[in-house]
């Protein structure tokens, strides 16, 4: 019997389109776990772990796009970051360099604040910890010393009424959505994620937006300098680049919750592509699935098909180094789980 080499090949491109749907739609499904409240669990009288995708789909802000689709935009542009996805890091990180030429070139990071999280007991200590502890260093507006993130941040957790304890130069800091850095770099940008760019509100200690493209005349794809709010903006690419694979999925998730929630259903006009209308109706028919395992499915989705295992066989007098055992497989079958969309 001769041994076996595996030999272990990417087998599709990062960028490849079924996965890129199935990763903004498990942002999309993260924001909605998110925006549950205590008061919405107790209605539901389930706990967070418990929530089933019907039960969500029934309070969900669906209808007239409650602020749900700017809560999407921002998980998903967190999690490319995170992801190193290329349409978004690196325009994101363009824009980063122009705000503040002397971080790192490496990739950027993101963290996720959002003052409305700073309730939950332990945030405040995890979002410091995770920027680096001690070390970490906030750029304020202008030129000048940076200020401590953990002497500050806690302070502009506790939103608008603390706008007056905190220095000139970052009076509007607790409207950070992200604190974007790059690698191994102790210091951070405050920076705001809008759905909407006539939304776009700038402010001392923020430095950095992130919006889609639109046909604003101010708003053109890219990264560009808005004297109006006074900050670098990147401007992320619709339909061809990252806006167009969320716009898709967004739609798909919610078109999803109108069915499983009997809620009304959105225009006509507003369907996703082909593709998308398939993650559509998976999410519909595992209505009664928890919505943990959803987004757990979801983010195994994202990762299929990323590489090919070929086994070849090789001589009896193969040399030692090429004498590798193969190992049984463990076969993992998450409950719910989605077909390969291309």
């Amino acid at each position: 019997m001769k041994p076996k080499v595996t030999f272990i090949q990417q087998n599709e491109p990062v960028g490849e389109y079924g996965r890129a749907l199935y990763a903004v739609a498990r942002s999309v499904v993260r924001a909605l776990i998110d925006s549950l409240t205590n008061e919405d669990l107790t209605d539901l009288n389930t706990p967070i772990e418990m929530v089933t995708l019907r039960q969500l789909a029934k309070i969900a802000r669906v209808d007239l796009d409650k602020g749900m689709r700017g809560d999407g935009f921002e998980w998903a542009v967190h999690e490319a970051l995170l992801g190193g996805e290329p349409t978004v890091a690196e325009t994101i990180y363009r824009a980063m360099k122009r705000a503040a030429p002397k971080l790192r070139d490496e990739a950027p990071t993101s963290l996720m604040f959002g003052q409305e999280r700073a309730k939950y007991l332990g945030f405040m200590d995890a979002t410091i910890d995770q920027a680096g502890g001690d070390n970490a260093l906030l750029l304020p507006t202008g030129s000048g010393r940076p200020f401590r993130f953990a002497n500050y941040i806690p302070m502009a957790a506790q939103g608008h009424t603390a706008e007056a304890r905190l220095p000139d130069r970052i009076k509007k800091v607790w409207k950070t959505d992200l604190f974007l850095s790059t690698l191994d770099d102790s210091r951070h940008l405050a920076a705001t994620v809008k759905s909407n760019f006539g939304l776009l509100e700038g402010g001392q200690g923020l430095r950095v937006a992130i919006v889609p493209e639109s046909t604003h005349p101010a708003n053109r794809s890219g990264v560009f300098y808005d004297q109006k709010s006074s900050l670098w903006v990147d401007s992320l690419a619709d339909p061809d680049g990252f806006m167009g694979i969320f716009n898709d999925s967004y739609h798909a998730v919610m078109r999803a919750l109108c069915t499983v929630g009997k809620q009304p259903k959105p225009p006509y006009y507003v369907k996703p592509s082909a593709k998308a209308q398939r993650l559509e109706e998976q999410l519909v028919s595992f209505a009664g699935a928890h919505v943990l395992e959803v987004e757990a499915a979801l983010d195994e989705a994202a990762q299929q098909i990323l590489v090919s295992v070929e086994h070849a066989l090789v001589g009896v007098n193969a040399p030692d180094w090429l004498r590798m055992k193969t190992l049984a497989p463990k076969i993992i079958s998450p409950k719910p789980s989605f077909v390969k969309l291309d």
